[in-house]
């Protein structure tokens, strides 16, 4: 069946069926990619649902690690926060390839989000019971499994992602496999901090192997995977703000910084405009006025810049905790002040590696400074934030108004050399009194 008449007939399919047949809603043939519409698709009402879950789990990782920032807690949290992300990684994949909103897909997703919230209150107790071990390790085993099978349905009603779902579903359950010893109670914890970490390494290149150009060319397929990279880029962005909402929650809830003007207040304020200025940065990319987006200009850049939302996500949660605590708490220990100023400085050099991946098409010489130049003060800034806690005389307040600091000329120098060489600082006013300008009725 020819492109055109296929999109007819489905066009004819829509219906309000309970249960619908899933297809694929892009995919590449030829070498081009193929999209079964072309309107631009935004996050569904179910998937902003799920993500309200994400808001509770990531502040639980979060609080657990700021309460004892050691090394093997902060392992702990790695290991622990890396299988939620796979499992929000699964369903966004799924929507993204195969979204249509019917009963199977909802119900999919309050399944994946009863595991989650079973794994959510066991995974900060891994390390004292053996029982929150298990749960643990159940609850996120039957999520993965679960995603698993319902690529294995989805590909015997569409076949334009059936060979990589196929081959996807075989190694991620082999990968699942690995994760058996930790149910065994007789497996030393150390020896399980190996085995998760092997798991979850294993599941990355897996996912990194399925869908690159070298399984499609070894499937030899006539349909490969496509994503459509607007739904992705704002899903992405959509957990990124999650993560953001850590600085926000607390500095808040439960009125710590009362009464009246105090240190407390002004540290929650600082808060503020540091998560503001996070926002910026990734917003603001790297600046360019044309560019195409690393989804869109290399494979290589596009499997960067997914991976890197991993590292730059726990490092944030993590930092951003210890911030919104700042209004809470009038001293930060040692370990805290490192866990502050390592997990903000790592997001920031993060933030700087994604806005590499851009590729600018704007004219050499058309802004103020070139694109290296404006990002400069990301890795300085993220290589002071990190060194802070060196000076030991610093006190908390004085700690967040420097990396506020950082942050805000960061994003003023990154505004100002983004300027074009014609640019304004402050655009003149037109066509302001009402007798010189047009009305439109």
């Amino acid at each position: 069946m020819s492109g055109a008449a296929e999109f007819e007939t489905l066009e004819k399919k829509h219906n309000r069926s309970l249960f619908r047949q899933p297809l694929a809603l892009q995919w590449i043939e030829s070498g081009r990619v193929v999209k079964r519409s072309e309107e631009e698709r935004q996050a569904g009402r179910f998937e902003l649902f799920l993500d309200l879950l994400f808001v509770a789990i990531l502040a639980n990782f979060a609080e657990d690690l700021a309460e004892d920032v050691r090394g093997a807690n902060l392992v702990k949290y790695i290991l622990i926060f890396a299988p939620t992300w796979h499992i929000w990684s699964d369903l966004r994949e799924l929507m993204n390839s195969f979204y249509n909103d019917d009963l199977t897909q909802r119900f999919l997703i309050l399944w994946i989000m009863a595991l989650l919230v079973m794994y959510a209150n066991n995974a900060t107790l891994v390390a004292e019971e053996i029982g929150a071990m298990r749960a643990a390790v159940g609850s996120y085993l039957a999520a993965r499994a679960s995603t698993n099978l319902m690529h294995l349905f989805y590909s015997f009603a569409s076949y334009h992602h059936r060979p990589q779902q196929r081959l996807w579903c075989i190694l991620s359950s082999i990968c699942l496999c690995v994760y058996i010893p930790l149910f065994t109670e007789s497996v030393s914890l150390r020896a399980k901090i190996a085995v998760a970490a092997i798991g979850i390494s294993m599941e990355e290149i897996c996912w990194v192997f399925c869908y690159s150009p070298a399984a499609k060319k070894m499937l030899k397929a006539k349909y490969v995977t496509a994503v459509d990279i607007s739904h992705e880029v704002d899903r992405f962005a959509a957990f990124y703000i999650i993560v953001l909402g850590e600085y926000l929650y607390a500095i808040v809830v439960g009125s710590p910084a009362a009464v009246g003007f105090n240190l407390r207040l002004l540290r929650a304020v600082w808060t503020l405009i540091i998560a503001f200025c996070l926002n910026w940065l990734y917003v603001n990319n790297d600046g360019s006025e044309m560019c195409t987006h690393p989804m869109r200009h290399s494979v290589n850049a596009a499997f960067a810049w997914i991976v890197i939302h991993l590292p730059l996500a726990a490092s944030l949660l993590a930092g951003g905790h210890v911030a919104a605590q700042s209004s809470t708490e009038d001293e930060l220990s040692r370990a805290e002040t490192w866990l502050l100023c390592g997990g903000i400085g790592t997001g920031v050099f993060c933030l700087y590696f994604l806005a590499l991946l851009n590729k600018s098409e704007d004219a050499v010489g058309k802004f103020i400074l070139s694109k290296p130049a404006r990002l400069v003060v990301r890795p300085i800034s993220a290589i002071i934030i990190i060194l802070i806690p060196l000076a030991h005389s610093l006190e908390v307040t004085s700690v967040v108004s420097i990396i506020m600091a950082l942050l805000v000329f960061c994003v003023l120098w990154e505004s100002v050399t983004s300027l074009t060489h014609d640019g304004q600082i402050w655009e003149k006013w037109q066509n302001t009194d009402v007798q010189n300008s047009c009305y439109l009725g």
